[in-house]
């Protein structure tokens, strides 16, 4: 399987977006990238926004090789309803536009439909369900909450399997704080798994729970957790735990390789290094 990180908040902006190479299928996940409107009471910097738009082409050049596009929930850094070409003659598969969903993201899901109308040669809500495309193995959690409660709604966690190695995309659930959405990690057992980190000052035991009681082996953690610049200094628990199992906790930039590039929390230094007019 060949797992292809394209834009993460390690890389510099809000995203999930991640490309997928399982059997002969071809799959990208969370199509989409943004940017916190304010932080530390400033705009986006112009360094931020040029970011936002490499990843944004670097996304649509995976979307037009992929056979399948997958959208597990409905905000801006995991859908993009304003360039609905992506999704032409592709499989799509979607968090449920009408169950299990708050106000704000049944509003967004509703626009999507109608930019996406006639584009994709399949459309599947996937809630729940488990696909097969080229041979890969594409199975979608329940919808759970976004974070430990379900203000901000529910998100689909989804699994890839190639037949020997599986992926577990867990989308927004903020460490999985409930039982609810650790469940389909543990019951996925994957070797490899795309966590977005809990918010500051939520318990890490859940993503211990991963660690300790599957077979991963990389455990990528990111998203939220990489908003704040101490954050390795904040999960010294899990790393521990890691390192007694083998299991390498990476950064989606450290897992390319590359120096972590927080622009986000580096936002405030940002405007003081390069000023804007």
């Amino acid at each position: 399987m060949k797992i292809i990180p394209l834009a993460f908040d390690s890389l510099g902006t809000r995203s999930m977006a991640t490309y997928v190479e399982a059997e002969d299928c071809k799959i990208l996940i969370d199509p989409a990238v943004s940017l916190a409107g304010r932080r530390y009471g400033y705009p986006p910097h112009p360094l931020e926004i040029k970011r936002m738009d490499e990843h944004w082409a670097h996304i649509k050049g995976y979307a037009s090789i992929s056979d399948v596009l997958i959208i597990t929930h409905y905000h801006y850094d995991h859908h993009n309803p304003e360039e609905p070409e992506i999704f032409r003659d592709k499989i799509v598969f979607i968090k449920h536009p009408r169950e299990y969903i708050n106000k704000s993201q049944l509003n967004r899901a509703d626009f999507f439909l109608s930019q996406i109308k006639g584009l994709p040669k399949e459309l599947h809500f996937s809630d729940s369900k488990e696909f097969t495309v080229k041979g890969a193995k594409i199975r979608f959690s329940e919808p759970v909450p976004h974070g430990p409660t379900n203000k901000l709604g529910y998100v689909t966690e989804v699994s890839v399997f190639d037949g020997s190695y599986k992926l577990v995309h867990t989308s927004d659930i903020q460490g999985g704080i409930l039982e609810e959405q650790v469940k389909f990690l543990l019951e996925e057992d994957p070797d490899f798994v795309i966590i977005d980190g809990p918010m500051f000052g939520n318990p890490l035991q859940n993503m211990v729970r991963v660690i300790l009681r599957t077979k991963v082996r990389m455990f990528l953690i990111e998203h939220h957790y990489l908003r704040d610049l101490k954050w390795k200094d904040k999960l010294k628990e899990l790393y521990i735990e890691a390192e007694k199992k083998g299991v390498q906790v990476l950064s989606s930039a450290e897992f390319l390789g590359l120096e972590n590039d927080l622009l986000e929390a580096k936002r405030k230094q940002l405007y003081k290094e390069y000023p804007v007019e």
